[in-house]
C-alpha cells in the first residue's frame, strides 16, 4: 500500500505543479493566470502534507509535527485555491461581481484561516480531534458550497468547465467524512485518493481551457 499511495502522491503533486507553470507560461489573460495560480498552489500547499507523509513510510523519524504542519498549510492554500476558483469564474464566464456573493466568500475565507490557526486544532501533535474537524470545516463548506453553486448555475454555458461544479461536489463530499473521522476510521483516509482524483480533473479543465487553438 505504501508503494502505491505514495506513488500516487507524487505523481499528483509533479502534475499539479507542472500544470500550474504550463498554463501560467501560455496565460493571455488574467483569467487565465489565476487558474495557473490555482493549480500551483494546490499542488505546492499539498507537498507541505504529502512530502512528509511519503517520507514517513520510508523512513524511522518522528514526522509528527512536520505531518500536522502540513495539514495546516494544506488547510490554508486549498481555502485560497476556492477564492482562486471564485476570481477564475467571473473571469471566464464575464460575470458581474455580486457584493453578497463576494462577502460570503472573502468572510468564509477570513474564518476559515483563523479556525485554522487556533491551538485547539493540535497541529504540532498532528491531532484528529472531531470537534476542532467540524469547527474548522464548516466555513470551508459553505466557501466550497458557494463556489460549487457558481459553476453549476453556468454549467450549459461552456464545454470545458461544465463538470467544475460536480468536480468540486464530489472532492467535498469524499474530504468531509476524512476530516471529521479519519482519526476514529483511519480507512476513511482512503476517500482522499477520490478527492485527489477531482483535482486533477479541475486541473485538466484549467489546461483544456488556456490550449491554444491553431
Amino acid at each position: 500500500m505504501k508503494y502505491g499511495e505514495s506513488t500516487f502522491d507524487i505523481l499528483y503533486l509533479l502534475f499539479a505543479i507542472v500544470s500550474g507553470i504550463v498554463i501560467l507560461r501560455r496565460a493571455r489573460n488574467k483569467t487565465e493566470k489565476w487558474m495557473g495560480l490555482a493549480a500551483l498552489i494546490l499542488g505546492c500547499g499539498d507537498a507541505f502534507h504529502l512530502v512528509p507523509r511519503v517520507l514517513n513510510y520510508f523512513s524511522e523519524a518522528d514526522f509528527t509535527a512536520a505531518l500536522g504542519i502540513g495539514k495546516l498549510v494544506t488547510s490554508v492554500t486549498m481555502t485560497v485555491f476556492y477564492v482562486l476558483l471564485y476570481y477564475v469564474w467571473l473571469g471566464y464566464y464575464r460575470e458581474r461581481e455580486n457584493r453578497g456573493v463576494k462577502a460570503c466568500i472573502l468572510s468564509m475565507t477570513m474564518a476559515r484561516i483563523v479556525l485554522c490557526l487556533f491551538p485547539q486544532n493540535g497541529w504540532l501533535e498532528n491531532s484528529s480531534d472531531m470537534t476542532w474537524g467540524i469547527i474548522r470545516n464548516v466555513p470551508f463548506v459553505i466557501l466550497g458550497a458557494a463556489v460549487c453553486w457558481l459553476y453549476w448555475k453556468n454549467r450549459g454555458k461552456d464545454r470545458t468547465f461544465r463538470f467544475v461544479w460536480l468536480y468540486i461536489l464530489l472532492s467535498f463530499l469524499f474530504y468531509i467524512p476524512v476530516a471529521v473521522a479519519a482519526g476514529i476510521v483511519p480507512m476513511l483516509g482512503m476517500l482522499m485518493l477520490p478527492k485527489t482524483i477531482c483535482y486533477v480533473l479541475l486541473i485538466c479543465a484549467f489546461l483544456k481551457a488556456t490550449a491554444r487553438k491553431k
